[in-house]
């Protein structure tokens, strides 16, 4: 079974990066079912710039909340509107490498989770240090959705932050 792929883009001024983070979206998941950009009321171009991009590629959906209502706002709005069978936040910023989106999907694809959320614990190449009380907190975190969700929450490598 192949499952449809919505990426839901939360951006508040972020027209310096929308057309990378877009693009690299398209890159990395060719056979991406949906983009939503949900601008959180930019003062800058950011939508204009967005709107320009969903014109030519129409699995770009643009959303505008009138005023900013902050990054939780958006991406609900982004999630009550997709439409696929799999759900992945990606920052305008590009703070998440969009390359990584395969890695974090191949667990529900395979059937051997039900929600995947990336964990910058998990990442070989990443150059800091690993804090041991927050992977405790994670481990413990990770347990107790499992234990009280019924699901089977797998943790999966995110790229370091950006610089």
């Amino acid at each position: 079974m192949s499952l449809k792929v919505s990426i839901v883009v939360p951006a508040d001024d972020e027209q310096r990066t929308i057309v990378s983070v877009l693009s690299s979206v398209l890159k990395a998941i060719p056979d991406v079912h949906e983009i939503i950009v949900v601008d959180d009321g930019s003062k800058d171009k950011t939508s204009q710039v967005a709107q320009d991009l969903a014109r030519a590629e129409p699995r770009i959906r643009v959303l505008r909340l009138a005023k900013s209502e902050g990054k939780t706002a958006a991406l609900k709005r982004g999630f009550a509107t997709s439409t696929g069978d799999v759900v992945i936040a990606q920052d305008a910023d590009l703070e998440y490498d969009p390359e990584e989106i395969p890695s974090l999907v191949a667990p529900i694809a395979s059937g051997k989770a039900d929600v995947v959320y990336g964990s910058r614990f998990l990442v070989r190449r990443a150059a800091r240090v690993l804090y041991f009380r927050r992977y405790l907190a994670n481990r413990l975190l990770t347990f107790l959705s499992d234990l009280l969700t019924g699901m089977n929450l797998v943790r999966s490598p995110m790229p370091p932050l950006a610089s």
